[in-house]
């Protein structure tokens, strides 16, 4: 599987500081949406000037305004994000998009996807359905059976708690699903829980953990926090928020890779998928895939071995791939070939999977969508 898939897993620019004094009363807002230039001799926002405006911005029914606002601002802050007109309107479009301002928002049919889930672990580890059934009617912590709380489950905070139950108390669960959680994304912004684990592990979370990381994604504050985190906190030499749109849906720098792809299959003649997978990952790790492939078929005009190839594409998770030779040559032929510069971005073309999706929707959409709201939000915003 693709790392890039979107699951729900029952199933799974320039850098951004923070600078206050950017940000001025009202026409700040006008400048942001102008292009952000910081107007002179403007006295700064003060944080609850901050905090009143993104209250502003946020739809008029949703419940606890001022708490939404608290905890984006938060973590605006201690991610050192410059809350411009911008970015607030950025995150409070992905939280629109994905949650409609619900921190543990209900999906539907979700104890049916639940059990296709369960049936599907146990028949690729050869444990009989009939048994893991028989097993989930033990009666759980709450003294309701773990089969009658999936059948009422509502959302991905109470399934994973169901799990966690599941796994510390039922043998069989711990054959089933020892450390392996189904519940992989959650919160308002419906963040990875495994990109909010390696990313507290790398840097300090702000508030107290109640519990693990994997409550706090579910918690409106934590939710926020890793979402903004994921959104905004890292190096991107993009010209559009639209492609970090697409990054946190698809993964960080996938709408940069998919460009990359793009540059190989114009200078290979090559047909590739704009997908941003640059090297394949899990049970074909390590095998090259059709971009890696196309790409040795440039090997002699870049000048590269199937080794260093392979070394540059590897890097292709991080900013630093655009500094190897590998991304500067292939655009090199690209751009000579199409006789004028190739995108350096590009939106890239997945189809998303998940059990709680029942129609067809794909990365681009979602790009799209966001940039929707955004906008609609930045015109919100000039209008004050």
């Amino acid at each position: 599987m693709s790392r890039r898939t979107r699951q729900f897993a029952v199933w799974p620019a320039p850098t951004f500081r923070f600078d206050l004094p950017a940000l001025v009363l009202g026409a700040a807002f006008l400048a942001g949406c102008a292009g952000e230039a910081p107007l002179r001799d403007a006295l700064p926002l003060r944080p609850a000037d901050i905090r009143a405006q993104i209250v502003g911005l946020i739809p008029a029914g949703t419940a606890d305004r001022a708490g939404w606002a608290t905890d984006t601002y938060a973590a605006l802050s201690a991610l050192e994000i410059t809350p411009t007109p911008a970015n607030i309107c950025a995150v409070l479009a992905v939280i629109e998009q994905e949650s409609t301002y619900r921190t543990d928002p209900e999906v539907p049919r979700l104890g049916q996807i639940a059990w296709g889930e369960i049936d599907r672990r146990a028949e690729r580890l050869g444990v009989p359905a009939a048994a893991v059934h028989l097993a989930l009617k033990l009666p759980s912590s709450n003294g309701k059976s773990y089969a009658e709380r999936i059948d009422a489950v509502k959302t991905e905070k109470e399934l994973s708690r169901i799990f966690e139950d599941l796994i510390d108390r039922v043998p069989l669960g711990q054959r089933l699903f020892a450390s392996w959680n189904p519940v992989r994304t959650g919160g308002p912004m419906q963040v990875g829980i495994a990109f909010a684990e390696r990313h507290a592990q790398e840097r300090n979370y702000p508030y107290p953990v109640a519990g693990s990381i994997r409550h706090e994604v579910f918690s409106r504050r934590g939710g926020l926090y890793f979402g903004i985190a994921h959104l905004l906190a890292y190096p991107a030499n993009y010209d559009r928020l639209v492609y970090r749109y697409a990054d946190f849906n698809a993964g960080h720098y996938a709408s940069r890779n998919a460009a990359f792809q793009n540059a190989v299959s114009i200078a290979s003649g090559i047909p590739l998928d704009l997908d941003g997978d640059l090297v394949r990952h899990g049970d074909d790790d390590g095998k090259p895939g059709a971009t890696e492939l196309a790409v040795r078929s440039l090997a002699r005009r870049l000048e590269m071995g199937n080794g260093a190839i392979r070394e540059a594409l590897e890097q292709g998770d991080g900013l630093a791939f655009e500094r190897s030779e590998l991304y500067r040559r292939v655009f090199e032929l690209a751009d000579r070939a199409e006789r004028q510069p190739v995108p350096r971005a590009v939106l890239p073309r997945i189809v998303l999977k998940s059990p709680k999706i029942t129609r067809k929707l794909t990365t681009e959409w979602f790009a799209n969508r966001v940039d929707e709201r955004q906008r609609k939000c930045l015109a919100r915003a000039a209008a004050t």
